[in-house]
């Protein structure tokens, strides 16, 4: 049977290019890790090293061996970090971004119930709604709507996120309701922080450009033009599904309306989470979809 701390020995040795560094890394005697790696030598019945007094060097079954172990001993230690993280506390600065509206309504009131549990943690809330790059900014976590698009990110679904198009019984009084989505060509659109929405056809997602005169990248200022009777615009839920409940806004299209959306939490791809981003994501995934307005 095979001895795994002759293992970790062969891959430290190897990584660190020296006995005494492997040593050192492994908080034991170099003499000890040069007899593990002979061990192992002797159980796999070939020479995995090269040894001279400068520097050690591979032979070619020391390559094709390390090339299968080393991930072994990298996934142990994330194995034993993530085991010993599970009853730690989250502690130092959790660096978070979000679209302004969404970190003012419903992101800011829960970071700072996280935050009453765990006084010891700092927080850093960044709000706008430009597209942030969270490796180069330094952010930890990114809470973003919608399609994703950046595949090199780790993400989790904390909630569902729909979308609608909307307008006033006032503006409804002056144009027809439309039924198709080539009607829109023909209606007065309220344009966001994009000049395509996004729909569904059969199953498959389809943009459609759509123009106007009225044009913010603000979500308030697109929900109250719509309110007011201005024109139509393509709102998420959480701005629209009241005003939808009380009559003041009517949802049309609905039969193209791209339900596959939703709000998540994106990090940087690291094999380990620290407890502070595990744990807070944790939270809003149980938190977050009782805040949000659903209509009934």
């Amino acid at each position: 049977m095979q001895r795994w701390d002759r293992v970790e020995a062969f891959v430290e040795v190897v990584r660190l290019g020296a006995f005494k560094a492997a040593a050192e890394r492994l908080k034991v005697s170099s003499s000890h890790v040069s007899r593990l790696v002979s061990q192992l030598e002797n159980q796999l019945g070939t020479t995995l090293l090269y040894r001279t007094t400068r520097r050690i060097r591979l032979t070619e079954a020391g390559s094709v061996y390390y090339q299968h172990c080393h991930h072994l001993v990298e996934g142990f230690r994330e194995a034993e970090a993530a085991i010993k993280d599970l009853q730690a506390r989250p502690i130092g600065l959790l660096s978070l971004t979000c679209a302004t509206t969404f970190g003012e309504r419903y992101l800011a009131p829960l970071v700072n119930d996280f935050m009453v549990q765990h006084p010891q943690l700092e927080v850093r809330l960044h709000l706008t709604n430009r597209q942030v790059d969270i490796i180069d900014e330094g952010f930890d976590i990114a809470i973003r709507m919608g399609a994703l698009e950046d595949s090199s990110l780790v993400a989790r679904r904390l909630c569902e996120r729909r979308e609608y198009v909307v307008g006033s019984p006032t503006y409804f009084t002056h144009r027809p309701q439309p039924h198709a989505l080539s009607e829109l060509a023909h209606q007065r659109c309220l344009i966001g922080s994009r000049d395509h929405w996004r729909f569904a056809v059969e199953g498959v997602r389809r943009e459609v450009r759509v123009a106007g005169p009225w044009e913010s990248n603000s979500g308030p200022a697109l929900l109250d033009a719509a309110l007011k009777g201005l024109g139509l615009a393509q709102l998420p839920d959480y701005y629209v599904e009241p005003y939808l409940a009380s009559g003041e806004l009517i949802s049309v299209l609905d039969a193209y309306r791209h339900d596959d959306s939703a709000v998540w939490a994106v990090t940087p791809h690291h094999r380990h989470r620290s407890p502070k981003i595990r744990q807070f994501i944790d939270f809003l995934v149980e938190r977050l979809p009782a805040r949000l307005p659903r209509r009934r």
